[in-house]
């Protein structure tokens, strides 16, 4: 596999490893597995706060228990520039929430290769709003 595939089949199943069904959680092992271990996370919220694994993972933790029964999450469109061992993605990904409410974001990745695999080194978003609609090109 090339490393523009290597990379897209990183993001698709980073996406896919978030998801949880009623009463259970996310795949924290397979999610991590993703990242380097001292990646950092700058979700949508602001004012913008830097995120490590384990914040994210908790925050996580506590909307499975106490919001969302079930989160599906899939990607709808990517663009991945690749140059030598430095790669950025952005990729549009939409999420079922409850079973039936449909959101969409935009996630920002900064990929790095070393000893052979890809990892992200950072991921920011942001959500999708009316006065914002994902670009068309990463539908």
């Amino acid at each position: 596999m090339d490393d523009e595939a290597e990379i897209r089949a990183l993001i698709g199943a980073h996406f896919e490893a978030l998801g949880w069904s009623e009463g259970g959680t996310p795949d924290w092992r397979r999610f991590r597995a993703d990242f380097l271990l001292d990646a950092r996370l700058f979700p949508a919220a602001r004012p913008v706060e830097s995120k490590t694994l384990d914040d994210f993972a908790a925050r996580m933790e506590r909307v499975a228990r106490e919001v969302l029964t079930t989160f599906e999450e899939h990607t709808r469109g990517m663009e991945v520039r690749v140059f030598g061992n430095i790669a950025v993605v952005l990729a549009a990904s939409e999420m079922i929430e409850n079973g039936q409410d449909i959101n969409r974001d935009v996630s920002d990745y900064l990929v790095v290769k070393s000893g052979g695999q890809w990892r992200i080194a950072a991921q920011a978003w942001d959500r999708e709003t009316p006065e914002r609609p994902v670009p068309p090109d990463l539908l």
